[in-house]
């Protein structure tokens, strides 16, 4: 994954160059650094060593991969990347458009926490196939919400992002139920022994719940600054477009376009 990702993006960065399109160093730091780095870390230390034997590796990395990584990749814009003809249509299509908006991003990191909750948790946490292959689509998941979110600002209206900005207040809360939940039940959730305890600080089955629930509430609290952020920018993006709109109108034009809305015509 992290051979792909970086052929591509570096491919990617020498086919705009040579198109005459400048491309930022600190983009390619961000990519690297901000994205693939932390995976790496993430995959290959000690999250993604234990993530099969204690809870809170697993409940740390998976909502690492699907918030911290994705928002270090989009760092690097790997979506202006593509041709401009491709990037249209991708923008344009009905998944894209329902990916890229915080209202499912909320129903969808809602959902996933919320299997933590339940025996499902355990049953992906040991599975090794299962267990690998979450490495590859929880960040693409996050990376389906992500990219779409920063690059769909002119598509949007601004009532339409100023919802999203509402919901994602609404997301700090909800995201933290499973987290707190996990934290405040004495009684281990997900049915699965615990590896070995040869290692003298190895948590108990239930301390390493509680320290599951710690890590899913933090990180998640944590992560929904930079979606405000992103939100905010788009809003304030989408609000000039609208207003330049207006200004390139003459008298006639917004008196037309006045009348047409007092009666109820679009």
């Amino acid at each position: 994954m992290l051979l792909v990702a970086s052929v591509a993006y570096l491919l990617g960065v020498r086919t705009a160059r040579r198109r005459g399109e400048p491309w930022p160093l600190r983009r390619m730091i961000g990519f690297f650094a901000l994205g693939l780095l932390p995976y790496a870390v993430i995959q290959l230390g000690f999250l993604g060593v234990y993530s099969s034997e204690l809870r809170w590796a697993f409940s740390t990395r998976i909502a690492l991969l699907i918030f911290a990584v994705p928002a270090g990749i989009a760092a690097g814009r790997p979506l202006d990347l593509v041709p401009g003809a491709v990037r249209e249509r991708i923008l344009a299509s009905r998944l894209t458009r329902v990916f890229g908006n915080a209202m499912v991003a909320t129903v969808v990191i809602a959902a996933v926490f919320c299997l933590f909750l339940t025996p499902v948790a355990g049953i992906l946490r040991v599975n090794p196939v299962v267990e690998t292959s979450l490495g590859i689509v929880v960040p693409l998941v996050g990376l389906a919400m992500v990219l779409p979110m920063m690059a769909l600002g002119a598509v949007h209206t601004g009532t339409f992002i100023a919802i999203e900005f509402l919901l994602a207040f609404v997301e700090l809360l909800i995201d933290s139920v499973p987290g707190l939940l996990l934290r405040l039940n004495d009684t281990v959730l997900d049915l699965i022994p615990d590896a070995t305890r040869a290692v003298s600080w190895w948590p108990s089955m239930l301390h390493d719940q509680h320290l599951a629930g710690d890590m899913i509430w933090f990180i998640a609290e944590f992560a929904d600054v930079p979606i405000l952020v992103i939100l905010m920018i788009r809003w304030m993006r989408s609000d000039r477009v609208e207003a330049k709109g207006f200004d390139d109108l003459s008298d006639e034009e917004y008196d037309e376009m006045t009348r047409a809305h007092l009666r109820g015509e679009r």
